[in-house]
């Protein structure tokens, strides 16, 4: 009896028709590939009948499983071209299983040694990635991917080619993990801290290498793709950690920050000065790059420097510093620029109010610049905070110095207002903490010069900032805060002043610069547009000299300083602002108070007190019939208190008077166009109208009496300057010829009748115009003098 065939064991009609049909896609030789028809027949069936799926993928995993172990490398790429063709034809809910199978096979590859086979089983799981699932998986985990994929995120394949292709492959699946689990609220355990503790560093350590091979000498591709289009770790590294902090809701994002902290100190990225510096660098270059950007975002990106600087700023050095404050310098001049330039822009649609609010969002971006270089620059060690007070010094606009990268032209007197206030906030925070031994180290010339030149500014608030930055630098027992106030202080010991003994190296600095820090002082304190704030800076400023710098005799000088300014005001000369004259005396009797009791010398201390109490009677019976001259402080009493030991008392009948400089041109209320026109002015004015003038008993009268001729002077000087100073350009040129001309006239004429040769009979030669006459006198009309007459 024959056999059936339906009935023997080995024949293939008994096998099931699914295991038929996947065998079918395998050809003979692997390398003919996937068999097109007999995969269309399998996608059908799978279609068809998706029952089956399950067991399609088990026996594919099945048949791969073992083609691995067997070397078979072909025929393990055509069982996942099929995997993935399955995939993207089959979206039914029996599609569950299949996956299982699926990501099981993609575990085998990854787990492999063979780096063809990690790259081909990442790409076929970035394909599963992209596949929107119609319901979500209740017990699919990733966790084995996110292990596998950051692994090979670190490869050091010995092969440089290769070990690019798995990073790459690695940053691939990573990214194909966030893509599919992002979205799913049941996959939200992708964020918590064990994954991300994986996740974040991989993507840090390539972008990181990237820059170290960059500074060996091998640069990598800006646009992503490398040598034959290959892709490039970094860049890819980058894009995917940008995509995964876009896509991290706010509870989530802590658990996203804390690993870039972290791998930065595993690393040494922040707490290494060697790669600090590359962070701060990608920020600026960011803030470079959208310069021209809205002031929000522009602000957004200071901001985040500042929270850079914060960390890598106590291992920043070099000239990395000078160029984080040279960017920030000119973003702040940028928008300057940009606020001043909004109202010439205004055109008839736009509102006042949208103006208004383009400033104030500018001024969100220069107080982000202001607080971001204040924190940066007091955060360096003291000798680099030196350097950096010198670098803004130096940015700051001052008349007559040269400043090349703050064109002050262009911006105007406003713009140049601005740029000058806020560079000296800036340097008011990183002056702020600042302790130097050696004042001569702390204020050098080309610091102290340009800043007290500022102080010679008409503008308060500017001086203002300029004594709130000596202060800061001045005071390095920190007993500022205990003199503030403009006031009578009964008892100095009872503030418990810090003070220690002078150095020979401060000593040697009063001597040099004691005079130049008196004169803007004495210059300061008459300026009329004064305010209460002035005249307690000006206070403390002296108290704090006296602490920090005064020796015997600084006291001395000091002294003289304070009868100076008393003189000033009761002599009056400049007609001051009843103000003034009062904030001053104020001023004297306060810091007089202050000086008698630091140096513990008790008949001074009478004398101030005797004078201060007069003074409060005067005010409160103002009919009193007491001595003026008891209200006021006498040079010849405090003598006789200085009289003893230590201090050379007759230096204070030496009246002080402020050191003659040119510091004068630096400031702005002279400049040399003023200086030069004011000139012309007087000398043409001066001028008499008659070159001979007769000379009579009533003009040396008149020439003797100078009675209201000072006030008449001094008014005709501020007509003339207020004239250079607020007349166009054009007007100031015309006037000035017009002077010139009518001066070099007048020169000629004198010229002419002082060197105008005698006549002859044989004629004369004379030039005029440019041309050559002959002129013949006749001997009768010569005139001889009567002593050549006989």
């Amino acid at each position: 009896m024959p056999k059936n065939p339906e009935m023997c064991g080995c024949c293939g009609p008994l096998r099931p028709r699914y295991k038929r049909l996947v065998d079918n896609i395998f050809p003979e030789d692997p390398k003919d590939g996937l068999s097109k028809s007999d995969m269309e027949k399998l996608t059908f069936y799978a279609v068809s009948a998706p029952e089956k799926l399950d067991r399609i993928g088990a026996y594919l995993a099945e048949r791969l499983s073992r083609d691995v172990v067997r070397h078979r490398y072909g025929y393990v790429v055509i069982a996942m071209e099929a995997l993935d063709q399955l995939l993207m034809a089959c979206h039914s809910q029996s599609i569950k299983p299949f996956v299982e199978s699926f990501l099981h096979m993609v575990a085998k590859l990854l787990e492999s040694r063979e780096p063809d086979l990690q790259v081909l089983g990442t790409n076929s799981f970035v394909k599963f990635a992209n596949i929107e699932e119609d319901t979500p998986s209740y017990h699919r985990r990733y966790d084995f991917f996110v292990s596998q994929f950051s692994a090979m995120c670190h490869s050091t394949h010995e092969d440089p080619e290769t070990r690019s292709r798995i990073r790459v492959a690695g940053i691939k699946g990573l990214q194909g993990v966030v893509r599919k689990t992002v979205n799913d609220e049941l996959q939200a355990i992708i964020w918590e801290p064990q994954h991300m503790d994986k996740l974040i560093p991989s993507m840090l350590f390539n972008m990181q290498d990237s820059e170290d091979l960059d500074r060996a000498g091998h640069p990598s591709t800006p646009s992503g793709a490398g040598p034959e289009g290959e892709e490039n770790p970094a860049a890819l590294a980058e894009s995917c950690f940008r995509e995964l902090l876009g896509r991290a809701a706010y509870g989530n994002m802590n658990n996203a920050v804390r690993p870039i902290l972290v791998s930065g100190n595993i690393n040494d990225l922040i707490t290494s000065a060697q790669h600090s510096h590359h962070v701060i660098q990608q920020v600026l270059n960011h803030l470079d790059t959208h310069n021209k950007n809205t002031p929000r975002v522009r602000a957004g990106i200071v901001q985040v420097l500042l929270e850079t600087v914060a960390i890598a700023a106590k291992g920043s050095v070099g000239p990395t510093v000078l160029e984080v404050f040279n960017t920030l310098l000119k973003h702040l001049r940028m928008s300057v620029d940009f606020e001043l330039a909004e109202p010439s822009r205004r055109n008839s649609s736009t509102s006042v109010s949208s103006s208004r609010v383009k400033e104030s969002e500018e001024r969100i971006v220069q107080n982000a610049i202001i607080q971001t270089i204040g924190f940066f620059g007091g955060n360096l060690p003291d000798y680099q905070r030196a350097e950096v007070m010198m670098f803004i010094m130096g940015k700051v606009p001052v008349f007559g110095t040269p400043c090349h990268t703050l064109d002050t032209v262009k911006i105007g007197h406003q713009g140049t207002k601005r740029i000058q206030a806020m560079l000296l906030s800036s340097l008011i925070m990183v002056t702020s903490g600042f302790k130097s031994k050696s004042m001569a180290a702390a204020l050098p010339p080309l610091f102290l010069d340009p800043l007290f030149s500022i102080s010679l500014m008409e503008d308060s608030e500017l001086r203002q900032l300029v004594l709130e930055i000596l202060h800061n630098i001045l005071d390095r027992h920190d007993n500022r805060a205990k003199l503030r106030g403009i006031r009578i202080i009964p008892n100095v010991a009872a503030l418990k002043i810090k003070r220690e003994k002078i150095s020979k190296q401060d000593v040697t600095f009063m001597k040099k610069h004691g005079q130049q820090l008196y004169r803007h002082i004495y210059l300061g304190c008459k300026e009329e547009d004064n305010v209460h704030k002035n005249f307690e800076l000006l206070f403390t400023t002296l108290a704090i000299l006296t602490i920090e710098l005064a020796n015997e005799e600084v006291v001395i000088d000091l002294i003289r300083l304070a009868v100076a300014l008393q003189e000033m005001v009761l002599a009056n000369e400049e007609n001051m602002p009843m103000f003034i004259r009062c904030g001053i005396m104020a001023l004297v009797a306060a810091y007089l108070n202050f000086l008698s009791q630091m140096i513990a010398n008790p008949p001074f201390c009478q004398h101030v007190s005797k004078v201060i109490e007069l003074r409060n009677m005067d005010t409160n019976n103002p009919k009193s019939d007491s001595d003026d001259r008891l209200l006021y402080f006498q040079t010849s009493d405090m003598a006789e208190c200085l009289a003893g030991p230590g201090y050379n008392a007759e230096r204070l009948s030496v009246p002080y008077v402020p050191q003659v400089t040119d510091e004068d041109r630096l400031s702005r209320r002279k400049s040399f166009v003023d200086t030069v026109s004011l000139q012309v002015d007087i000398m043409s004015n001066s001028l008499p109208d008659k070159l001979a003038e007769e000379i009579t008993f009533e003009t040396l009268k008149k020439a003797i009496d100078t009675t209201g001729l000072e006030e008449q002077e001094r008014e005709k000087r501020r007509q003339v300057m207020e004239k250079f100073q607020k007349a166009p350009f054009e007007e100031i040129a015309a006037h000035c010829e017009s002077k010139a001309n009518m001066l070099h006239d007048r020169l000629a004429q004198i010229f002419e009748l002082t060197i105008r040769p005698p006549p002859s009979p044989s004629g004369v030669v004379s030039i005029s115009t440019g041309h050559t006459q002959h002129q013949s006198v006749p001997v009768y009309e010569m005139k001889f003098p009567d002593l050549c007459v006989y």
